[in-house]
């Protein structure tokens, strides 16, 4: 017995042992690999001997204001930023400067610059992600070369890094600061807090959906305000838990599995989803970031790529997106999409992208001015519908925009807007809403601005080749004009018009037409199923970036540029005003001219309903503001027993399925009734035939709790 009692002991030494060597291998792997990506990029040796030269004796760099440490200030991100660059190149054997004496001796003097100065935002973003990511980075590249004093004054600062931090809420920041944590405990080789921190990392991917963080339809709120974020903090999100999933793949700290999937839903149908082909920003979804300067190129590849190190799921649209943001592919997804945690609408197809931004009681309207950002967006969600064939097409108009004129939106025409404080409002209107098949769907807005004495019913209709924008019962109590925007871009070519079997192109200017039956403009065509009385404008706009956004580096000078903007004009006290328009992205003008009604049919356009049928799709979509009736052809007719959306497909006169939500998320059960006989049940519906009446009455049990708002489709 005390012999196996030895051996027991004996190997559960060996074992341990192992584990132990184990242990440390998986956290000098997973060290390696953080570095790797420390280094990127190395800098041109002419930006590092400018730094060289251009430092002073006391450690700071010329063209920093040091004094400034505002929101809007703060450019000492410059001054940690320079460090950073001079230890990749000091550490880079491709750069002359590796290893140089010099260099070494400039990140020491800078280092000790700012350790004894200390320097703290006003914005806490600064003190406890930005400076700390910076310094955590220098010392994971230098810092076993710096002197120990430096280093001992810099682990404070990077230590407001912190999982009780203010900022390390449940959302975008909160696993970013625990990603700067953990490399900062890789450094100083702490492994058991490492273990621990890298488990918070992994379960920071969760639904919080009502709180801060991803949503179960896949969008992101970083605030209370429930303001869609999933393009900004949301970004962020994905971003940091792909990059620690690459890091830790293959080793005891990979993530799970459930984890790594559900941030891949995210990214693919959350936020590749309210993105231009998964490619570029829809400025649909931009709060305060629409008012900062834009590349305008594509979205990096670095997360899909590092979801694709750590998982197979869904490869091959992981691959797509890759390629496309690349431009080796051309996109071929289709989809329609609600968000109904968020109440915005995404519509693709290969040819085009577009989207409506909304928001009602539940949703506040607009993220509130930050820093001094956005300060003109207003009216940014009041029914947002930009339209997409590039995805540049919006590209740096902001400081030129008239935001009064957002696309999509209806909007008082005031002669100032109100102070950026009055920018984020509650919404007024439960019913909003929108009911899709994933393919196909319909939105509607009983808008009520939060802004102005205005309301008005606005619907929007979405098919394959073209969508029809509607909006009736336009009020107003104001002595201004009301205004619907179509569109507003960068003036890119001639502007076409078509007006009673005529055509002209239209000089540079502002223009009144009477009577126009369509518009065509950089490949994107306006359709006036009734000849309309449009307003054209298309000449130059002025404006700076300083206007809506006071950062002090937003330039200041006034800056010109030429835009074609398309409105329609509702005239003031507004009673019962109502437009009808229909876009085609991607059509040619033989296009348009050959084909003006293009199969559609506006069956009602009122208070009480507002209905499209597509012949050529057998689809029609109606927007019931109350329970009513619509005639969609001589044999069928829908009957809605309550508000709500609703849409049919049909083989000739028979119904062949139906899609319904509630937008005002009152209901359990939706009631209607559609002509023709069936007699079906499934899970979640029953028809039955009353041959009283001719009708087939149809309930069908709507989603409850997280997924209240979202649509629903049965077959017939």
């Amino acid at each position: 017995m005390k012999y196996l009692l030895q051996t027991l002991i004996l190997v559960l030494f060996q074992v341990a042992f192992i584990q132990s060597n184990a242990t440390t291998s998986d956290i000098d792997v997973v060290k390696k690999r953080v570095l790797k990506q420390a280094m990127q990029p190395v800098a041109d040796n002419n930006v590092i001997e400018k730094l060289l030269i251009s430092i002073r004796e006391d450690g700071t760099w010329p063209g920093i204001n040091y004094a400034d440490v505002s929101r809007e200030g703060f450019q000492h991100a410059r001054h940690s930023s320079n460090m950073v660059i001079l230890a990749r190149a000091y550490k880079s054997k491709e750069s002359k400067y590796y290893n140089k004496k010099d260099v070494k001796a400039v990140i020491e003097k800078s280092l000790r610059n700012w350790v004894d100065h200390d320097y703290f935002c006003d914005n806490w973003w600064h003190n406890q992600i930005g400076t700390p990511n910076s310094l955590v980075t220098l010392m994971l590249l230098v810092g076993d070369e710096l002197p120990k004093d430096l280093v001992a004054k810099a682990q404070p600062i990077i230590g407001r890094a912190h999982l009780t931090a203010s900022g390390a809420r449940p959302s975008g920041d909160r696993i970013k600061i625990a990603g700067i944590l953990a490399k900062n405990l890789l450094f100083l080789g702490d492994k058991e807090q490492f273990d621990e921190v890298i488990k918070v990392i992994e379960n920071e991917i969760k639904f919080n959906t009502g709180q801060r963080g991803m949503q179960h339809d896949f969008s992101f709120h970083h605030r209370q305000d429930r303001v869609n974020n999933t393009l900004s903090y949301g970004l962020g999100y994905a971003d940091a838990f792909a990059e620690w999933a690459a890091y830790v793949a293959s080793t005891e700290y990979a993530f799970s599995e459930e984890k790594i999937d559900q941030l891949v839903d995210y990214f693919l149908d959350g936020i590749c989803k309210q993105m231009v082909y998964g490619r570029s920003d829809d400025p649909g979804t931009k709060n305060r970031d629409v008012s900062r300067p834009e590349s305008g190129r594509p979205a990096g590849t670095a997360t899909p790529e590092r979801l694709l190190n750590s998982t197979d799921y869904r490869k091959a649209e992981l691959d797509e997106i890759i390629r496309i943001r690349r431009g080796e592919a051309a996109p071929t997804l289709s989809f329609d999409k609600f968000f109904w945690q968020t109440e915005h609408y995404s519509h693709q197809r290969p040819e085009y992208f577009t989207s409506v931004r909304m928001f009602s009681t539940r949703n506040r309207n607009m993220e509130e001015p930050y820093n001094s950002e956005g300060l003109k967006n207003h009216h940014k969600a009041d029914g947002a519908n930009y339209i997409s064939v590039t995805g540049e097409e919006y590209t740096n108009i902001a400081p030129v925009f008239d935001w009064q004129k957002i696309p999509g939106t209806t909007v008082l025409q005031k002669p100032e807007l109100p102070a950026p404080r009055e920018i984020q409002k509650d919404g007024l209107t439960d019913f909003v809403g929108a009911v899709t098949d994933g393919i196909y769907g319909a939105v509607g807005f009983d808008f009520k601005s939060p802004h102005d004495p205005l309301s008005a019913k606005k619907a929007w209709f979405f098919f394959d080749k073209e969508y029809v924008c509607l909006g009736a019962a336009i009020k107003s109590q104001s002595n201004l004009p009301v205004a619907t925007a179509l569109n507003q871009c960068p003036l890119k070519g001639d502007v076409t018009v078509g007006s009673s079997s005529q055509k002209s192109i239209l000089e540079k200017g502002d223009h009144q037409l009477e009577r126009a039956d369509w518009i065509l403009h950089d490949g994107i065509g306006y359709l006036f199923p009734k000849s309309a009385k449009v307003n054209v404008s298309n000449q130059a706009q002025t404006g700076s970036w300083y206007s809506i956004n006071k950062q002090v580096n937003s330039p200041k000078e006034e800056i010109s540029l030429d835009v074609f903007k398309l409105w329609l004009d509702h005239g003031s006290r507004s009673e019962n005003e109502s437009y009808e328009y229909i876009i085609v992205p991607a059509v040619t003008e033989e296009q348009l001219e050959n084909s003006p009604d293009r199969g559609i049919s506006v069956l009602s356009n009122t208070a009480k309903i507002q209905a499209v049928k597509h012949s050529g799709l057998q689809l029609c979509q109606a927007v019931f503001y109350k329970a009513g009736e619509l005639q969609v052809s001589e044999k069928v007719k829908i009957i809605s027993d309550h508000p709500g959306i609703v849409m049919i497909k049909m083989e000739q006169d028979k119904v062949i399925s139906l899609s319904v939500v509630d937008p005002a998320r009152n209901l359990g059960k939706y009631h209607l009734a559609i002509s023709g006989k069936t007699a079906n049940q499934g899970d979640n519906f029953i028809a039955s035939w009353d041959e009283k009446s001719g009708l087939t009455r149809i309930s069908v049990d709507l989603p409850q709790g997280v997924y209240c708002g979202k649509s629903v489709t049965i077959n017939l």
